[in-house]
């Protein structure tokens, strides 16, 4: 049985959580969603307050994202 590992600091993936998609560690949010928002223009305070995350959560979506481990 697979378990859930860390692919990025702050960041997990674990197979009985969503399929396995990467996900805020400690939380069912998924990297993507966090991303989504930044991008159609959410304000970090705004995902933050309607996803219970920290500043610190949202930088390891970002850095995530930015990371060769993202894309390949």
């Amino acid at each position: 049985m697979e378990t859930a590992q860390q692919i990025y600091p702050g960041v997990n993936v674990d197979p009985q959580i969503l399929a396995g998609t990467p996900v805020i560690a400690g939380t069912r949010v998924p990297v993507a969603l966090v991303l989504g928002h930044l991008a159609a223009g959410d304000t970090t305070s705004a995902v933050m307050a309607n996803y219970d995350l920290s500043e610190e959560q949202i930088r390891a979506a970002l850095g995530y994202a930015s990371s060769p481990r993202a894309w390949g």
